[in-house]
């Protein structure tokens, strides 16, 4: 049993992630659909975002509806095949060593005319499929019996062989045969809701009850996040250098071992980040609209936007559907921060995904999804000073509304900030100083479908 977590989790567990990463001795061990619900997928274009900068050489949507078919990338046989014969069997670890939840009483339903014992049977009723078993699969170096959960060790080996650090990777290999479900959070050392949001869903999956195999990398840039940064410690941006090099530089290295090593397992891949550069962004999903089982996938996850960006070379994302891996990148928050409500978005759409794919079978109430195609907008700054908003993220706003003041602390002087359209604020800047042009409003504005 596996991933037990309070009713109310915090942050408090995360130091618990960060002894797994220095104590070395803990860690030997280790998504086309039916016509009718192509209104219920939130998309948007963005022409700028300043926030992940994937979105600004985005190709335009194609003229047809998402997921109504089209080419896609053939998915490859990414596994080994060549297990060695001798592999070192990852321990079931609980994770977390808490009291498990008491098993539910298997006592008849109220209104329920079956006893016990007696099974109900509707002759014309559909029969479930019988689960296949799981087998056992090797993940860094390790095998991973079927209904076990263990923790493991990735290291990009980049630093002086003593005092390399290894960098913690959770797994979840249900008793029943089903799809690889891949999370990363901080690639960018400073995007701490993604962390969170992977440790609580890792930490309620139970392995006896999950069809398929979850794994988990809650910190990628390890280094970066001890340091509080969002680089490398060469300063270049990990996320624009998959899927590697094996010879190259230090950016290189590290993406060719996380991708080789842990990405090629994957069969969906969700790369969580956060706004940067002291923006925020409402959670949502970046996701290359134009290919069919992206677009598809994008269903999957409850009451979350989705912004079309065909994404930038380097990307994880980009990288991972070049490999015939279905992968979308999830923004939720601001940067150097823990945001509840972002996080509780989050871990409720990994739910969802699960759900829908099969992996789990929970008492999910799906939301009603907003027939919304977003098209977006960046409203600038026409003035330095300091910014006072004056409405919040997820707003819906009119065309000409004030949005916020840009204060000048000398001339007192005050600068209003319009929206420039219809729509609703899914990203903006906090309160800050300001430059002439700074990019403040993030406007989602509703458009047509093309093809409609």
């Amino acid at each position: 049993m596996l991933f037990r977590r309070f009713k109310n989790a915090t942050f408090r567990s995360l130091p618990f992630l960060m002894v797994a990463a220095t104590l070395p001795g803990l860690m030997s061990a280790e998504e086309n659909s039916d016509d009718e619900q192509n209104s219920d997928v939130i998309v948007a274009q963005l022409a700028e975002d300043e926030n992940v900068e994937d979105v600004v050489r985005s190709e335009p949507r194609e003229g047809r509806e998402p997921g109504s078919g089209g080419d896609s990338p053939a998915t490859e046989l990414r596994r080994d095949e060549n297990t060695p014969e001798k592999l070192k069997i990852a321990p079931n670890i609980d994770l977390k060593k808490v009291t498990p939840r008491p098993e539910a009483d298997t006592e008849t339903e109220a209104g329920s005319d079956t006893q016990p014992g007696e099974e109900e049977i509707t002759p014309d009723a559909e029969q479930p499929e019988v689960p296949v078993p799981a087998e056992s699969f090797t993940l860094l170096g390790q095998e991973i019996l079927p209904g076990t959960s263990t923790r493991l060790a990735w290291s990009p080996e980049i630093q002086i062989a003593g005092l390399s650090q290894i960098t913690p990777v959770l797994v979840v290999n249900g008793v029943n045969a089903g799809p690889t479900l891949c999370l990363t959070g901080a690639i960018h050392g400073d995007e701490l809701n993604g962390i969170e949001i992977i440790r609580r869903t890792m930490y309620d999956l139970n392995p006896e009850k999950l069809t398929g195999r979850v794994i988990g990398v809650p910190i990628v840039n390890l280094t970066g996040f001890q340091q509080g940064s969002r680089y490398l410690p060469d300063r270049r941006d990990l996320n624009r250098y998959f899927p590697g090099r094996e010879n190259g530089n230090l950016a290189d290295r590290v993406a060719y071992s996380l991708f080789e090593n842990v990405i090629r397992q994957c069969d969906m891949l969700v790369d969580i980040h956060t706004g940067s550069l002291k923006r925020t962004n409402l959670p949502q999903l970046r996701a290359d609209m134009n290919n069919a089982d992206v677009a598809e996938f994008t269903r999957g996850f409850d009451r979350m936007a989705v912004v079309h960006s065909s994404g930038s070379a380097g990307m994880l994302r980009t990288a991972a559907v070049e490999a015939g891996i279905t992968a979308v990148t999830l923004e939720a928050g601001e940067s150097l921060r823990i945001q509840e409500h972002q996080i509780e978005a989050g871990v409720n759409s990994l739910n969802s995904l699960m759900d829908k794919h099969g992996m789990i079978s929970r008492m999910f109430v799906w939301g009603d999804p907003e027939p919304v195609y977003y098209d977006s907008t960046w409203v600038r700054a026409e003035h330095g000073g300091i910014l006072f908003s004056e409405i919040e993220l997820g707003a819906k706003v009119s065309e000409g509304e004030v949005l916020g003041y840009v204060s000048d602390p000398i001339t007192n002087a005050q600068h209003p900030i319009r929206s420039s359209s219809n729509g609703r604020v899914i990203g903006m800047a906090v309160d800050q100083v300001v430059m002439a042009g700074f990019a403040a409003y993030h406007i989602g504005t509703e458009a047509e479908v093309p093809g409609e």
